[in-house]
């Protein structure tokens, strides 16, 4: 199987996308302790679509292996072992407690992707916290690799190429470009499997590699500083109006937009 492709797949722990997210009290972030954590929807379908990828292409030999890598805390690796049994093989864990920031994420996976040395790097377009979408392109810029962003059908077309239907605001656009490259998941792309009992248990017999961002040379050190944060203001009640005339006074005076 040496021939084969290899794909690494980022996966992310966020707090569940179902949990009403609350402000802490100290208000320097959301409350996460004791809230529901889970991956990151769209690093779920990114992990789906490197299984389907693979499973498309079963009998031809052209897929070795589907990585599973995440950055964060020690309970990170509870959502590789989701990866691992959707359908990964493996998975790397680059352990630490700091917040990171997205250049910090793209330059660990750039040292993990100069040793491991895949083909094909799919990632969520964003994650749901912090809803940045910026690593995948960041990424593709320090490796001088190509890109493809929102994507909404992937095909690997031989050992050396990709066409990516992408969702743009005017439309669909459809590209092809060589490998390796760097491809983000959107919404329409797959819908995920859930994994099933027997592969739960198989995926905690699957090698878990960790590492911590001094061994991979990096300096995870924040740049930017969060200074506060609250919630939004509370909705206000509607009124009702007795004539066209009151509203569109409301409307100019009151709203500011007319």
């Amino acid at each position: 199987m040496s021939s084969g492709l290899r794909i690494l797949v980022g996966v992310k722990r966020v707090v569940d996308s179902a949990v009403k997210v609350r402000v802490n009290s100290t208000q320097t972030g959301v409350e996460t302790a004791n809230v529901k954590h889970s991956m990151n929807p769209f690093d779920e379908i990114a992990v789906e679509e490197a299984i389907r990828l693979r499973e498309k292409q079963k009998g031809n030999d052209k897929i070795q292996e589907i990585i599973a890598l995440s950055c964060g805390p020690a309970k990170a690796q509870e959502t590789l072992r989701t990866a691992l049994a959707m359908g990964a093989d493996r998975a790397i864990h680059v352990k630490t407690d700091e917040m990171l920031e997205p250049l910090s994420v793209a330059k660990l996976f750039s040292r993990i992707i100069s040793e491991e040395k895949p083909n094909l790097v799919i990632l969520g377009k964003q994650a749901i916290d912090d809803d940045s979408n910026q690593t995948g392109q960041m990424l593709a810029g320090l490796l001088n690799w190509p890109q493809a962003t929102f994507a909404s059908k992937v095909d690997i077309k031989d050992n050396s190429s990709l066409e990516v239907v992408r969702e743009v605001d005017g439309g669909l656009e459809t590209v092809t470009s060589s490998l390796p490259a760097i491809v983000t998941t959107d919404l329409r792309l797959n819908e995920p499997r859930y994994a099933s009992l027997p592969n739960i248990m198989k995926a905690k017999k699957k090698p878990l590699k960790t590492i911590s961002p001094a061994d991979l040379g990096v300096d995870i050190k924040a740049r930017l500083q969060t200074i506060k944060v609250t919630e939004p203001p509370k909705r206000q009640g509607g009124t009702v109006v007795d004539s066209v005339d009151e509203l569109l006074n409301k409307l100019r005076n009151e709203a500011k937009v007319l």
